[in-house]
């Protein structure tokens, strides 16, 4: 029997992102819950340290990475298998109500740093299902074309929550001590969730019609003819359409039992043999898929360790390291405001410049050149001796690295198939998130045995690697992002 397939109906481009009301209300969720983060880390760190000893207050801060990190290759199946709208909802949800509740109970009694542990464990929990959700959903709310500029507005709300955020949290504890502040967290957490309801999902093509797993891992091959799985056809591959029939639900996540689904068993048809019954989809499948499925594609894989080896060089120096350095040069604490400040206003820059151009020629040699350079500049900084030539490095760390991250995370979305986009994220998130802040002790410790000197050098080195391979894998190197 012959099956004619329709094509969906293709719905007319909303334009360019930064006009699109749909994604500016996810910008504005997005910025709000961002601040609201902002707001939260400063309100537990006060309240820590008024409740406990040093160390007590930064076990408290630290302990919600372990569940974090523990954790976040299942909240990206979860985020795959519910939609990501519906996780970052439920999310926002939950972490709202837990602060106000711990501002409530703040207000009245004086619990201890008990309830400040668990107040950060659930945090940590959520935040495993939060961050994978979140980077899957500009795929869902925008057309692939525009990924690149949203890419880029949402580097600029992290800027802007990072510069916004801990002034309000200040001013929270400053009017109210810690409980005022918990509650303006989850005040602006809460905003969040109206404008998300709001969002609307485009549907997304499934995995099963472009790029399995399976296939992923066994076509991996310099002749394959798999449109979703090389560099080279990345531009021409059709675009996210609004689709008409229930290929999905309405958040974007594949329908149960999806023939066209990531876990569909492909009958037989030859002979007329009846269709092997699918196996049914397990949590442990869909994070085996997402593994099989990133080691066999051919930029995705090498993206990741792009920014493995980006983050790990970067994260050290540029925390830990820049307060050592300052302490040893004498510029004082003005003076390490002012280099941080000038890396904020490169990123700054960076992202600006992707949300304004919405893309860049040749992506994946610019991102590895733009890593190469800011890996100098890493270099460099430990060895200028005064604090304007120390500001004019960290202008050229922030928009050379700045440019980097913003081309990687915008080739991640745009490479990734939507099916799979949660758990990709997560991947590169548990890198991001659990690997590179691992790399600050170690800095510290290098620092206090070698000095600053040799060890800003060998971040540089671990960095540049980065770029050193984006530019030796083919694929990697001639990806582009759609226009």
């Amino acid at each position: 029997m012959t099956t004619t397939v329709i094509p969906p109906a293709v719905r007319p481009s909303a334009g360019p992102a930064h006009r699109d009301g749909n994604v500016l209300r996810w910008l504005g969720a997005y910025t709000a819950s961002m601040i609201g983060d902002n707001v939260f880390y400063i309100a537990l760190s006060w309240a820590a340290v008024r409740s406990g000893t040093p160390s007590q207050a930064g076990l408290v801060m630290a302990v919600s990475a372990v569940p974090r990190a523990l954790l976040m290759l299942g909240g990206g199946v979860v985020a795959d298998r519910f939609g990501p709208r519906r996780v970052v909802i439920g999310s926002d949800a939950v972490r709202c109500a837990a602060v106000l509740t711990v501002a409530a109970l703040l207000f009245v009694a004086h619990p201890g740093l008990w309830l400040l542990a668990l107040l950060a464990v659930v945090f940590g929990i959520v935040d495993a299902v939060f961050m994978p959700a979140v980077g899957a959903l500009p795929a869902r709310v925008t057309g692939r074309d525009q990924l690149a500029r949203v890419q880029g507005m949402r580097g600029l709300a992290v800027r802007f929550a990072n510069v916004v955020g801990a002034p309000l949290g200040g001013l929270g504890v400053a009017l109210g001590g810690s409980a005022t502040a918990f509650a303006l967290a989850g005040l602006l957490i809460a905003v969040s969730v109206p404008l998300l309801i709001s969002v609307r999902m485009r549907e997304t093509p499934q995995a099963g019609g472009a790029n399995t797993a399976d296939t992923a891992n066994t076509t991996n091959t310099a002749n394959t003819t798999n449109t979703a799985n090389t560099a080279d056809t990345a531009d021409t591959a059709p675009a996210p359409v609004e689709a008409v029939g229930p290929p999905g639900d309405a958040d974007g996540a594949p329908a149960r039992g999806d023939a066209s689904g990531p876990h569909a068993r492909v009958p037989d048809a030859e002979d007329g043999a009846a269709a092997v019954p699918e196996r049914p989809a397990t949590a442990w499948r869909d994070l085996r898929d997402g593994l099989r499925y990133i080691r066999g594609h051919r930029v995705l894989a090498p993206l990741i360790v792009t920014i493995a080896l980006g983050d790990l060089g970067f994260v050290g120096p540029l925390n830990v390291g820049l307060a050592l350095l300052a302490d040893r040069r004498g510029w004082g604490a003005s003076g390490m405001g002012l280099v941080v400040a000038a890396f904020g206003a490169g990123a700054g820059a960076a992202a600006l410049l992707l949300a304004w151009r919405g893309t860049l020629p040749r992506a994946g040699s610019a991102g590895a050149a733009a890593l190469l350079g800011g890996s100098v500049a890493i270099g460099a900084l430990a060895q200028v001796p005064g604090v304007g030539a120390a500001v004019g490095v960290a202008l050229a760390i922030g928009l050379l690295a700045g440019l980097s991250g913003a081309l990687c995370g915008a080739l991640l979305q745009t490479q990734s198939d939507p099916a799979y986009l949660g758990r990709v994220t997560a991947v590169a998130g548990i890198v991001s998130l659990g690997l590179a802040p691992l790399s600050m002790p170690l800095t510290a410790a290098a620092i206090g045995w070698w000095g600053t000197g040799p060890v800003f050098a060998g971040s540089a080195v671990v960095c540049g690697l980065g770029g050193v391979v984006a530019l030796a894998v083919r694929d990697l190197r001639r990806a582009e992002l759609p226009r």
